[in-house]
């Protein structure tokens, strides 16, 4: 679905800042693998999405999208065309919709996206169609469609934004630490719907996240990143058999250092 082919980005080149963010990485996402991965802050996680997501520009190396069986170069498009292919969610439940607009209306704007070039109205029809696929969140959201976006609760709208994001069928869902913001109770249901939704629709998603209970227990495959480079890269069926102990075992023995990250280490599995 996506292969990254030696990218590498730096920050500040040529100051006394610089600041080589991103080395040489190179990674191949197949169609329907759901990537988590994890990682210290500053370790890269999240300029390799915004190289993906074309929101920084790598200096060197390749981005290819695969779309309708056919690899396209996209490593020059601007975010604006990746957006058509790739979804991305961000921790802030507030950036996914439009506060001042009604639940119907962003519903609308995220299905006109995701059938391109069809001409839909928001009849009778459309609102019972958004009521059903509303209610498979289990929030009353489909009681609610003539309401502001902005009563909802941050755990509503994280929802919400994972169901529009998947109406709209991006080839590609970048999850970056979406339930980090929420209370633990919303944070367990956003995460049953987003390997709820990735199972039903087949969809293909790299998540990034610091809960290593979920980075265990979700996906078919495991990254971590540490100083801008992929050190573990780790199956399914290797995945199952590892704790978080197993992880921090691994990183010290591939750094020869210490992890120093207390959510991470916190978010223990035995």
């Amino acid at each position: 679905m996506i292969r990254v082919e030696n990218i590498s980005v730096v920050f500040s080149p040529g100051t006394p800042d610089e600041n080589l963010a991103l080395k040489n990485i190179n990674l191949t996402v197949k169609n329907g693998d759901f990537i988590t991965i994890i990682g210290s802050n500053g370790a890269g996680k999240s300029t390799l999405y915004n190289a993906i997501a074309g929101t920084v520009i790598p200096f060197q190396g390749r981005i290819f999208l695969r779309n309708d069986n056919t690899e396209t170069d996209i490593s020059r498009k601007p975010e604006f065309i990746r957006a058509r292919y790739i979804g991305r969610i961000f921790q802030n439940p507030l950036l996914g919709t439009a506060g001042k607009m009604t639940l119907a209306d962003n519903m609308m704007l995220c299905y006109r996206k995701g059938y391109k070039g069809l001409k839909i109205s928001l009849n009778k029809q459309m609102k019972e169609t958004f009521r059903e696929q509303l209610s498979c969140l289990g929030m009353g959201l489909e009681d609610r469609l003539n309401d502001n976006v902005e009563l909802f609760s941050g755990g509503q709208r994280q929802a919400l934004t994972l169901l529009m994001t998947v109406m709209s069928k991006p080839n590609l869902l970048l999850l970056d630490e979406h339930t980090a913001a929420l209370d633990p109770r919303n944070a367990e249901i956003v995460m049953s719907l987003t390997s709820r939704f990735a199972a039903e629709y087949s969809l293909t998603v790299m998540m990034i996240t610091h809960n290593m209970n979920h980075a265990l227990e979700a996906g078919n495959r495991l990254l971590m990143m540490d100083g801008g480079e992929i050190i573990l890269d780790i199956d399914a069926e290797e995945k199952a058999k590892l704790s978080t102990k197993d992880i921090v075992r691994r990183f010290k023995d591939i750094r020869k250092q210490e992890l120093a990250n207390d959510e991470m280490l916190l978010s223990d599995k035995n």
